[in-house]
């Protein structure tokens, strides 16, 4: 019997049946979890199909309205900039003025001094007092 080539092909043939027995069981539930996740991927493709697009118009959108708020901030930065710089050749005008005037009075109350002094002073010698 263990030399028959019948029994061995015999024997082949039942653990043959038997391993894919096994691998239909195993593969069954394996097959429907397979299903499961190719519906639930659909259906997710069919969300991201629907809500993909208006996200990424509305992200555009956004973009566009940060664009423009940088350009008006850079526009608010540069006039208060140049506001600034005006102030300060008004300021620099001024000091220059405020140091001109200064001057000018120093000169006048020195030429009233002088004027005093000469006023005031006594008669030279040799001159007859009045």
């Amino acid at each position: 019997m263990v030399n028959d080539p019948l029994f061995w092909l015999s024997c082949s043939l039942f653990f043959m049946a038997l391993s894919l027995t096994a691998i239909l069981i195993v593969a069954i539930p394996v097959l429907q979890e397979i299903t499961r996740a190719a519906h639930s991927a659909e259906k997710l493709f069919d969300t991201l199909q629907r809500e993909f697009p208006p996200t990424l118009h509305a992200i555009r959108l956004t973009g566009l309205e940060i664009t423009e708020l940088t350009d008006e901030i850079d526009s608010g930065v540069k006039s208060a900039s140049d506001m600034v710089k005006q102030v300060d050749n008004s300021l620099n005008v001024t000091q220059t003025q405020i140091k001109k005037v200064q001057n000018g009075t120093r000169r006048l109350v020195k030429g009233f001094q002088v004027g005093w002094k000469t006023w005031n002073r006594s008669p030279l010698r040799g001159e007859k007092k009045d």
